[in-house]
């Protein structure tokens, strides 16, 4: 049975509890519940990118225009060809890229419903973060890959900001993965791919 989380309910990970967190984490996932990770580039808003009532609370959470769709994190390029149509061309700029911090969009496969996307359209991302990695294998299912601040704030990689920034807000996140804090980088690279290769974020 899945466990109920408080509000911010915040894990401190350790390699000595590193599995235990992966499966709370999941647990998480599975249960419409949203959780904040280390990635690559910054602290992210993880929730599964297929639920709809999960995907509604990562924008109220960030007080996000919920026109703007939600970038997706995936385990592997297989699980990107599941969702999207990837061209041999494409194929070859992902494998290039991933696992790294280029998020491509691409066009959704007909029938294919995820309430992240924008339309017919999908922003798509494997991670180069270990942890996050393992995570999205263990769930099986694209989670929304946006970072964890409220709109128009950070990012943040230091997590005492995080924390700072969620602790007195109504709308608050269920669990938080404190990895403590994170090198310095900016969020990824955003090329759309099914628009001659622009540059949305650089």
């Amino acid at each position: 049975m899945a466990k109920s989380y408080t509000v911010m309910d915040i894990i401190n990970l350790s390699a000595n509890n590193r599995q235990k967190v992966l499966k709370q984490a999941a647990s998480a996932l599975a249960s419409s519940k949203n959780v904040i990770c280390p990635t690559d580039t910054v602290y992210g808003l993880l929730a599964n990118a297929t639920d709809n009532r999960a995907v509604a609370k990562v924008y109220r959470i960030k007080q996000r225009d919920p026109n703007k769709p939600l970038p997706v994190f995936l385990e592997s390029i297989e699980a990107a060809e599941a969702i999207a149509a990837v061209s041999p061309g494409d194929q070859k700029k992902l494998r290039a890229a991933w696992p790294g911090k280029t998020t491509f969009v691409l066009d959704l496969k007909p029938g294919i419903d995820i309430p992240a996307a924008e339309g017919k359209k999908i922003a798509l991302r494997v991670p180069s973060h270990e942890f996050l990695l393992d995570l999205l294998k263990m769930v099986n299912f694209p989670v929304t890959a946006t970072s964890a601040n409220i709109a128009g704030s950070g990012p943040y990689v230091e997590i005492a900001d995080v924390l700072a920034e969620f602790k007195i807000r109504n709308e608050q996140p269920d669990l938080v993965i404190d990895a403590g804090n994170l090198p310095p980088t900016k969020p990824s690279t955003i090329v759309d791919l099914t628009d001659n290769e622009k540059i949305l974020r650089p």
